[in-house]
């Protein structure tokens, strides 16, 4: 019985990654990424977001809640789960801790850009181009975002490969190198788009 509850738990934290916590990261990335064309582009793009239908209900149930348990469930796995040699070749078995490492990683920054952005936006704070400019003006600030962002495209992007694999969409050793490739392609312009994001903000 606890077999099938762990079995379970880990379908459910593999298929939150994906859906809805990896496509919500993209979207964020994407209308970050208008930070590009200008401090209008981005408080457009910031402004539509804010003024959906129902923004509280989907942030509740189809953001946070998935994300605390994939971040609860995922330090669960961090904390127990050990490198098996016998299973994985060298580059997956560093794929493997890289997934486990970058997963507290974006724990972390995941919380505080939340404390950051949401929490003080419920206080009154309007996040807009502004407010980022004024976080990322600080060096330190401007490098933990830079680390916290690679950090939580990389567990997405590796996360995604590991997905595959356990949903059985990815069984033989061909489909899993070119998922492999797939997955690099997708951290690499994923990274851009976040970098350059960042960047603009400065």
């Amino acid at each position: 019985m606890a077999g099938n509850r762990e079995f379970f738990n880990r379908r459910l934290h593999s298929l939150l990654g994906v859906i809805p916590v990896g496509l919500f990261l993209v979207q964020h990335l994407v209308v970050n990424h208008f930070a590009t064309g200008g401090e209008e582009s981005f408080n457009n793009a910031a402004h539509f977001m804010e003024s959906l239908p129902f923004r509280i209900f989907l942030e509740t149930f189809v953001i946070y809640l998935p994300l605390l348990f994939h971040a609860i469930y995922g330090l669960y796995i961090a904390f127990t789960a050990k490198n098996n040699t016998s299973r994985y070749g060298y580059f997956r078995n560093w794929m493997f801790m890289l997934q486990r490492v970058s997963g507290v990683i974006t724990l972390v920054f995941v919380a505080w850009h939340v404390w950051e952005t949401r929490v003080q936006a419920a206080f009154g704070a309007e996040v807009n181009f502004q407010m980022m400019e004024n976080i990322l003006s600080n060096p330190f600030m401007f490098w933990f975002y830079i680390i916290g962002v690679i950090s939580a495209i990389f567990h997405f992007a590796n996360g995604l490969w590991s997905f595959l694999v356990s949903w059985g969409l990815t069984v033989s050793p061909r489909s899993q190198v070119i998922s492999t490739y797939v997955t690099i392609g997708i951290f690499i312009a994923l990274s851009i788009v976040g970098v350059r994001a960042l960047i603009a903000f400065i």
